[in-house]
């Protein structure tokens, strides 16, 4: 399954693929169980249908590739947008916002670092004012130490921020315990992007006693930790680690991708657990779409049985 992740990357890339997938009457209502859609308003009616359900969501808004300060703000803007939207409709109390940094000018030559940090503030303060919570988005290794520093400015004044840490990167035990804190509101995932060995685990095997033992870490603390795993043993283990800790249900959550293992995501809920659901939209779904299907092998294979399902 890995031999398809570079052709996959490649495909994310191409228009003319993309137009074919949101055409074919088949694959068009595949990308609407992964992706809501484009529009705020599609990302809020999603949002509301899944709080209707007991559900907890994240938003992300899929922008473009961010080259230019122009493109950071008209992201910041529809974050502003959604969290607008969101508050008029009484869903700012069971909704969030996630953020990637690249998104608002993290990656700009000129300040980049300083205009993503002003930009993340602007969102932090607009969601605060909307009764909700950010959580900063971690992407490859190359950004953790400029995406935890930004996060450390945040929390100064906002420090319901959430941060999101990858247990396939060799680090991330570390920031664990130094995030394991009162207050701090951690994503733990395992990570999705090709890393080099010198900083991140290679095998499958090893990523997932890494993530065991970041979870050790998290539940172990005085935080609010973010489980996001679609994976049947590490919800299991995260259960058991919960009760063993003494951590009452609600003092940690679950989070699942949007259109993967909903049923799992209701019978966590019905349980009694809290479930976040992390909610794509925007116009650059193509390019996500084919990206989570390339990152994980058990992403594609849950696309595909979706696929056969629904011809």
């Amino acid at each position: 399954m890995s031999l398809l992740r570079q052709p996959l990357l490649l495909l994310a890339r191409s228009a003319a693929v993309k137009k074919m997938v949101s055409t074919m009457p088949v694959s068009a209502g595949i990308v609407r169980s992964y992706v809501p859609g484009e529009t705020t308003a599609s990302a809020v009616d999603a949002t509301a249908a899944l709080v209707d359900d007991g559900l907890r969501v994240t938003l992300d808004f899929l922008g473009e590739d961010t080259l230019d300060a122009e493109q950071a703000d008209a992201t910041v803007t529809a974050y502003l947008e959604v969290l607008g939207q969101l508050s008029a409709q009484g869903l700012t109390r069971n909704a969030e916002v996630s953020v990637k940094l690249s998104a608002i000018g993290q990656f700009l030559p000129d300040n980049g670092h300083k205009i993503a940090l002003e930009n993340a503030r602007t969102i932090c303060r607009a969601a605060r004012n909307a009764g909700t919570t950010v959580t900063l988005d971690m992407e490859d290794h190359t950004t953790t130490d400029s995406t935890l520093a930004i996060l450390r400015e945040l929390r100064k004044d906002f420090p319901e921020t959430g941060a999101v840490l990858q247990a396939a990167l060799r680090r991330t035990e570390s920031d664990c315990r130094a995030l394991a804190h009162e207050g701090s509101r951690v994503r733990l995932c395992k990570g999705a992007y090709l890393e080099p060995e010198a900083v991140a685990f290679q095998d499958a095997l090893e990523i997932d006693r890494s993530y065991v033992r970041c979870l050790k870490v998290l539940l172990a603390g005085e935080g609010y930790p973010m489980i996001a795993t679609h994976d049947p043993r590490m919800v299991e283990i995260a259960s058991s680690l919960a009760s063993r800790h003494g951590r009452a249900q609600g003092s940690y959550e679950f989070q699942m991708l949007y259109g993967i293992r909903p049923e799992e995501q209701r019978r966590l809920v019905a349980e009694g657990e809290t479930m976040r659901v992390y909610v794509p939209y925007g116009h650059e779904w193509y390019g996500y779409l084919m990206r989570r299907l390339a990152e994980r092998p058990q992403n594609l294979t849950f696309f595909l049985r979706s696929l056969i399902s629904k011809s």
